[in-house]
């Protein structure tokens, strides 16, 4: 038997040996009963989204015709959309399509006549301007709840943690939509040198005009870097009180090396899941922002979609959103059983 120690003061007996096989098996393990979970809650959010979607009152064919919604057109234009099927059979073949990479087709586009009706090709372009702001709000993210969680922290109760801390209790605390009312009110009523509002042409790229993506991404990281720093240190604290801290100190090995090599190092971990919380909330909280900013992401794609009654686009959007939860869920779970080896010992 050999004696592995990762974390000071922490002994962890393993067979001595190859570590590939008994390091590896457990994780696969484990990575395929998340996988199992995370399929199965896709598919009970799959089954909630679709009633709810059904359930809410009109539907795309009585938007699109309008007053000229007589029975008999509006019985034809039903059929020819599926609407008229009972709601189980709408279900199984809705599923079935999306197994098949078929999101479907636009209700109110295919009732318009227009020849780009399907759902692929109309979410496509949102959910890629979805996903550049929520990446550079990430690459912000990261770092910045990180060094602020840190620093406030290892200054707990003086001067520096209370200027870190206490607008971190505000921002988190404000909802995304005050946030971006305040910004706006900032740097384009009073300063003028940033656009309210993200207006971007169809087919036109994000990064085409930098200036637009600059308050929604301030927004999304105000709320999100606000409850991240506090969450990170309140877990700093708590490392910074175990034994082996105290232990290292008295051994005499210099403050910036315990903080460097045991303290960080075992506050990682924790720090990981906050994180991963935080891009949760980017999932729900870009849907507000983009709205308050009219950017063309999946969150306009889907307040669009649910005032025209188009039942197909918000199924396929909502569907989409609660696949990148569940993904970033497990994701974040894998890397913190990697960081912390006795999680590993503890899955097998």
């Amino acid at each position: 038997m050999a004696i592995v120690s990762n974390t000071p003061g922490l002994s962890i007996e393993t067979p001595a040996g190859p570590l590939t096989t008994s390091a590896h098996h457990p994780v696969i393990r484990f990575l395929v009963k998340r996988l199992a979970v995370g399929l199965l809650t896709l598919l009970i959010a799959s089954m909630l989204i679709f009633v709810a979607t059904n359930i809410l009152p009109g539907n795309a064919a009585v938007v699109v015709l309008g007053r000229s919604a007589t029975p008999t057109v509006l019985h034809h234009l039903e059929a020819e959309l599926g609407i008229n099927h009972p709601l189980a059979v709408r279900y199984l073949s809705w599923l079935g399509g999306m197994l098949h990479g078929n999101f479907g087709q636009s209700a109110v586009a295919k009732a318009e006549g227009r020849p780009d009706s399907a759902i692929s090709f109309t979410l496509g372009s949102p959910l890629a301007d979805s996903a550049i702001l929520a990446g550079l709000t990430t690459l912000l993210l990261i770092p910045l709840t990180l060094l602020f969680g840190v620093l406030a922290g290892l200054f707990a109760r003086r001067k520096l943690d209370h200027v870190i801390s206490v607008p971190s209790v505000v921002m988190s605390g404000l909802p995304e939509f005050v946030t971006g009312t305040a910004l706006i009110f900032i740097f384009f009523t009073e300063l003028n040198i940033l656009p309210p509002i993200a207006l971007l042409n169809p087919g036109q790229s994000p990064f085409s005009d930098l200036k637009a993506l600059i308050l929604p991404v301030l927004t999304l990281l105000a709320v999100a870097v606000g409850s991240g720093v506090r969450q990170v240190r309140a877990g700093m604290i708590k490392i910074l009180q175990q034994d082996f801290i105290r232990f290292a100190r008295l051994n005499g090995i210099p403050e910036h090396r315990v903080i460097l090599r045991y303290a960080l190092r075992n506050a990682l971990a924790p720090s990981v899941q906050v994180i991963a919380q935080n891009l949760q909330y980017l999932v729900g909280g870009i849907i507000i922002v983009e709205s308050v900013f009219t950017y063309p992401g999946i969150g306009t794609y889907l307040v669009t979609a649910v005032t025209s009654r188009d039942v197909t686009e918000v199924q396929a959007a909502a569907l989409v959103l609660a696949a990148l939860y569940i993904v970033i869920n497990i994701v974040a779970d894998l890397i913190v059983v990697f960081l912390v080896p006795k999680l590993r010992t503890a899955i097998s």
